[in-house]
């Protein structure tokens, strides 16, 4: 059983509809981790597609470009001899059903898939109209240790980190698609604190940057302890392919790297 986990944190810009562009940046990134010995890379929601995605994953070429893209990934990441993990997330279909989905990569193989249970369906977001709403996802297990992957809406409710924290989780990572609008960090912080009091377990929250249309978003990942206290901040603003902390399970505090 592991002692310890480097988590690589990748704050990424991702292009809606840029597929091929869009691997290149997170390949770049899972070979930054790799040579830092990380065990494991986050990365923010839908990195693949870009976010939002919108009516582009209602388009069967372009669930296809996706799967296409998720298959070479693989290729190129089975290539490093114990080389870390990749949690991609990417529009996903299974069980007959299109979902926002994470999937756990390790050694170029598709471990594990989870879906995003919680939909936004309010202000800029409708996923409810592209998505399936997945089921109550479990936990994720990974080379000794199970993970919680909470989707970002996931974590703005109680009920799904309360679930992955019954069904053993030892910690929290979660891969983020927030817009910025003012005082939100502070605001997201707060929120994460809450769950994180709530199912006393750490939690790490990656956030994409860049703009789409419309919206910005502003980055800022952040890691709290069990305690709830800050481990570990990424700038706003700032696309960063590679930062991650050395987290021992001992209590799971986080150190600096």
């Amino acid at each position: 059983m592991k002692n310890k986990l480097a988590i690589a944190i990748a704050q990424l810009n991702p292009i809606v509809g840029d597929i091929a562009g869009n691997a290149e940046k997170i390949v770049a990134a899972w070979e930054s981790a790799a040579a830092r010995g990380a065990d494991i890379v986050l990365y923010s929601e839908l990195v693949l597609s870009g976010y939002p995605p919108e009516d582009l994953v209602m388009k069967p070429s372009f669930m296809r470009h996706l799967k296409n893209a998720v298959e070479d990934i693989c290729k190129r990441t089975a290539a490093r001899k114990n080389g870390p993990a990749l949690l991609l997330t990417t529009p996903w279909e299974f069980n007959g059903a299109r979902y926002n989905a994470v999937l756990l990569i390790d050694g170029g193989t598709i471990e594990t898939v989870r879906a995003k249970n919680d939909l936004p369906n309010y202000g800029v977001f409708d996923e409810k109209r592209v998505f399936a709403a997945g089921p109550m996802p479990d936990v994720v297990d990974f080379r000794g240790i199970k993970l919680g992957v909470p989707i970002c809406e996931d974590v703005w409710t109680p009920h799904v980190v309360a679930h992955l924290a019954g069904r053993g989780a030892e910690f929290m990572l979660v891969p983020n698609g927030s817009p910025f609008e003012a005082d939100k960090d502070g605001l997201r912080r707060q929120l994460i604190r809450d769950r994180v009091l709530e199912c006393g377990l750490p939690m790490i929250y990656c956030n994409e940057v860049g703009g789409q249309d419309e919206l910005v978003f502003d980055g800022g990942s952040f890691g709290l302890n069990g305690e709830g206290n800050l481990a570990v901040a990424l700038p706003a603003f700032a696309e960063i392919g590679s930062d991650f902390k050395l987290v021992t399970r001992w209590r799971w505090q986080m150190v600096l790297r």
